[in-house]
């Protein structure tokens, strides 16, 4: 794919990649560039860690994953004061950003760890997080939820639990999982382009439509003109899609017949 005579490029920001880097989520950028090299768009990735500012007229682009509570607490004054203000403006000016699980957290208003002060976040999302404590059970196990006439399959795996204040959008409604707090049927976030989100897995290679919808938006980002992405074989990942979901809607009819017998045996 060419724009005028230069070919398409797509410039990420990986925030802290050693640091924030749960469960696969480095395979987010690895979908991204094998969907943006199948259709000859090059993906330039820069690797943002402590002590790096974020330049915003360098990217079009931006994604973190996830971390624990440790993690998290080694990179929020970077991100905060370092990094803050010029993510802030980015976002507002359009740019597309995929925050994951730790990420999505700290792009929050705050983040309260199950021990320890409470980490501010860049406000970008209208949220906050909220870790119950170290005996609460954690949100984990398979997820499927419902997103632009599609669904999102991922993995979940989190301690903190998330509220989304009035008027802030959820990227998807869980049909199966616990999404942002096991209560109120929202999974992730979305302001603008910024999105947010739990779900592990990797979550973009099983969920293609949603990696070319970033991809769209940061083409849009760089060279300000809607741009048609050729389709491509999506066989294997469509496989990939059905299957995650058929596990995800199993466990959770698992968790409904299981409820029941806990109940008795708790009364007991």
């Amino acid at each position: 794919m060419q724009h005028g005579d230069e070919h398409y490029t797509v410039r990420l920001a990986h925030l802290y990649p050693t640091l924030m880097n749960l469960y696969g989520d480095r395979g987010n950028i690895i979908a991204l560039r094998r969907r943006c090299e199948a259709r000859g768009i090059g993906l330039e990735v820069t690797g943002l860690g402590l002590g790096e500012p974020f330049d915003t007229e360098a990217y079009d682009l931006v994604f973190i994953g996830g971390g624990q509570d440790r993690e998290q607490r080694r990179i929020a004054e970077d991100l905060l004061t370092l990094k803050g203000e010029s993510l802030r403006a980015a976002s507002e000016d359009g740019m597309p950003m995929l925050t994951v699980c730790g990420g999505y957290q700290l792009f929050g208003r705050s983040y309260q760890p199950a021990a320890g002060e409470q980490l501010p976040g860049l406000g970008i999302f209208p949220m906050r997080s909220i870790h119950p404590g170290e005996d609460a059970s954690r949100c984990i196990g398979n997820v499927e939820a419902r997103w632009q006439g599609g669904t999102l399959v991922g993995f979940e795996n989190h301690g903190g639990r998330t509220y989304l204040e009035d008027g802030t959008t959820p990227l998807a409604r869980v049909r199966a999982g616990y999404g942002n707090n096991g209560e109120d049927g929202t999974e992730g976030a979305v302001i603008g382009a910024v999105f947010g989100t739990y779900l592990h897995g990797s979550l973009l290679p099983k969920n293609p439509a949603f990696a070319d919808h970033l991809i769209r938006l940061a083409l849009r980002h760089h060279y300000g003109a809607e741009v048609s992405l050729p389709p491509l074989d999506d066989a294997l990942e469509r496989r990939a899609h059905a299957d995650a979901a058929r596990v995800a809607r199993s466990d959770a009819a698992a968790a409904r017949r299981a409820r029941p017998l806990f109940a008795r045996l708790v009364r007991r």
